[in-house]
């Protein structure tokens, strides 16, 4: 590797060091940097490659690592379901066994619990509006969750109210 590599290497340590990043924020970053620093731009792909491929190797970058934390993350903290963090993963250049793993390591109940929250606060904001259940299906699914999910949640709603009152 040759001064400018490692230069390059040493600035993404840094940042890897301080947060979680996929190879592929990486390969950005690294061609990013190699632009700026005046590699000639027919190298930058080989040289950005060689340079994440180590950080790779020294365990700095590590696709599932980062893959299940973001999962969790987005799962617990945003309210995401699994549809929407397969998509966002997916966009990142994570691979799908990468992506199925993430997925498998995410809290269910404490998820469930989160979009159960969700539903209910939306529901308040909906109270009277007609079309209430169909807008709380349209929020839900599009926060990322599963038909099935989100009708069983709403059910479960539904029957609440009923009965309290």
């Amino acid at each position: 590797m040759d001064e400018l590599c490692i230069k390059v290497l040493d600035r993404l340590r840094v940042l890897c060091s301080r947060r979680e990043y996929c190879s592929g924020d990486m390969l950005e970053k690294a061609a990013e940097y190699l632009s700026r620093y005046g590699c000639p731009p027919a190298e930058v792909p080989g040289m950005a490659a060689s340079i994440v491929e180590a950080l790779r190797k020294d365990r700095y970058v590590d696709d599932l690592r980062y893959a299940s934390a973001f999962a969790r993350d987005k799962a617990v903290l945003s309210g995401w379901g699994g549809i929407k963090i397969r998509h966002a993963l997916s966009a990142k250049g994570i691979g799908m066994e990468v992506i199925s793993g993430a997925l498998q390591e995410i809290d269910r109940e404490q998820a469930d619990t989160r979009l159960l929250k969700l539903l209910q606060t939306k529901k308040k904001a909906l109270e009277g509006d007609p079309q209430s259940r169909l807008k709380l299906l349209r929020f839900a699914l599009g926060r990322g969750y599963c038909y099935d999910e989100v009708s069983r949640m709403v059910r479960q709603l539904d029957a609440a109210d009923s009965g309290h009152e």
